[in-house]
């Protein structure tokens, strides 16, 4: 082989070498379902025996309908103010329980038309801090910053998540009760009071948090 094949030879296989480093290996996603939205009203195919988002939503929609349903909101005098306490979750399952209170609320401002009225409470050191800075001046004021223009409230809105639960080598079971309360803050009578209950069962248990 002469001098000038020979360099040609040389020159071709770097340019092939320098190709195929470059080029980069197709991978394949892993194996499985990928996510996918899908309605809050619908089990999902990851689901166990526990409280779930189809559960919050029946059980929810059945308190806000019951609620206004009741002489206490549909004979009023006035705008019966509604103040929401936490319920208690006696269940075995670590979920953000105040959820089913706040969709409530929300339930019942959309559907109410303005017949209930809920305070918040939750946002009372915000509240005191906005009335101090009116007091002092640093803000402007509509009305007598130095009058209490805070209302009491009618009625505590609240609740308790109870349940039953079984596990053996066949599979698991879940029993809930969902229990609401609206109570008279004057009297401290319970005004209303509704439940739903819901079981499931299943070979697996799901982890829930």
């Amino acid at each position: 082989m002469n001098l000038t094949k020979y360099r040609s030879f040389i020159t071709t296989f770097a340019l092939a070498g320098l190709i195929s480093g470059c080029v980069v290996e197709k991978t394949t996603a892993p194996a499985g379902l990928p996510a996918q939205q899908i309605s809050v009203n619908d089990p999902g195919y990851v689901a166990g025996t526990g409280i779930e988002s189809q559960d919050l939503v029946a059980v929810t929609d059945k308190m806000g309908r019951s609620i206004l349903s009741i002489p206490q909101i549909t004979n009023a005098i006035g705008t019966p103010c509604i103040v929401l306490d936490p319920i208690k979750n006696n269940t075995r399952f670590p979920i953000s329980k105040d959820i089913f209170l706040t969709r409530i609320q929300g339930e019942l401002i959309r559907q109410a038309a303005g017949r209930v009225t809920f305070l918040a409470r939750d946002r009372m050191e915000t509240l005191q801090r906005e009335k101090q800075l009116k007091e002092s001046g640093q803000v402007t004021a509509s009305s007598d910053p130095s009058a209490s223009e805070f209302r009491g409230a009618d009625y505590f809105l609240t609740g308790t998540l109870d349940s039953i639960s079984t596990r053996s080598d066949a599979g698991a079971s879940d029993y809930v009760l969902y229990s609401f309360q609206l109570i008279d803050a004057r009297t401290s009578a319970i005004v209303w009071q509704d439940q739903a209950e819901i079981k499931k069962q299943g070979q697996s248990d799901a982890a829930y948090r």
